[in-house]
């Protein structure tokens, strides 16, 4: 990886914190606090849309996301999902509530095929699980429990996808539980160094499938290899965030942008373009494309 870069840092206006945040466009993210807040800001800090019925985050985590069309989908108070047009003049309901006993906590928008991830949280039974739905709203697939039969998931805050297709939780019951596309449980991160306790926040992966973490405990973000293996903590300290709360990692620009529990977001770049491009053509002795060899940050 290219040596890491510190751009720019932002403070937001009229939020109460950065609970998440959901790339746009180069330049404009998503931004949600646990006030009910969620709006569209650019690198100034300063609103330029607002959505008016969104639910808190104070208690949940990843409550929008952004699909390929550049269309906003979030969680509303009613706990339905809606979906707000690109010109930002038309909201619809994309998949309504309908089984009360579960809640939906967290949102991500999977580029390819172009499913809807979200998790789920039955406070009855303090559950979690993960549902797909495809392109028309309707529901696919669900992961709930591991091959023997016991619940992957207590209380899911973030969910994101990695390249591979492997669906990344961060879970309060302090695990990042990573899954198989097809649901297979492939392994849960407890923290680093072995035995410590973890927990977690935001989570994204970025162009080398790496897992990004935000840990509440030691207040830094965490670098995962896509196998669960602890990389490094990323240097975002001397920027001034010491309580890393939310990630989004732009594809685009292979910025990673960070949220912390105040008004501040930090741009950190650490892949360039032709990092990424490396990654891509970098093969398997059986020919497959993998990964390339990460030092830590």
């Amino acid at each position: 990886m290219s040596p890491p870069e510190l751009l720019p840092s932002l403070t937001l206006t009229d939020v109460y914190g950065c609970c998440y945040i959901s790339c746009v466009t180069s330049d404009r993210v998503w931004v949600s606090d646990g006030e009910y807040n969620l709006m569209l800001t650019d690198t100034t800090g300063v609103p330029l849309n607002r959505v008016e019925d969104s639910c808190s985050d104070l208690y949940r985590g990843g409550l929008h996301t952004v699909n390929s069309e550049s269309e906003l989908i979030y969680i509303d108070r009613n706990y339905n999902i809606n979906k707000l047009s690109k010109d930002m003049k038309t909201t619809t309901t994309f998949i309504e509530r309908t089984d009360s006993t579960w809640e939906p906590r967290c949102a991500y928008w999977s580029p390819s095929p172009g499913d809807l991830l979200v998790a789920m949280y039955n406070a009855d039974t303090k559950t979690g699980k993960v549902t797909r739905y495809n392109q028309r709203g309707q529901l696919t697939q669900t992961i709930q429990n591991d091959n023997t039969g016991l619940r992957l998931y207590s209380e899911p805050k973030y969910i994101t996808e990695n390249n591979n297709g492997d669906v990344v939780v961060s879970d309060w019951c302090r695990a990042v539980v990573v899954t198989e596309r097809g649901g297979r449980h492939r392994f849960s991160y407890k923290g680093y160094p072995s035995g410590s306790e973890l927990e977690p926040c935001g989570i994204c992966t970025d162009a080398l499938s790496h897992i990004l973490v935000c840990d509440g405990r030691t207040q830094t973000v965490q670098m995962l290899d896509s196998d669960g293996q602890f990389l490094s903590h990323l240097l975002i300290r001397p920027s001034g965030i010491f309580s890393p709360r939310s990630l989004s990692y732009d594809v685009n620009t292979h910025r990673l942008w960070v949220g912390s529990d105040d008004n501040t977001v930090v741009i950190y770049r650490y892949i360039t373009r032709q990092d990424a491009l490396t990654d891509e053509h970098t093969t398997r002795p059986d020919g497959d494309a993998m990964s390339s060899s990460t030092p830590a940050v």
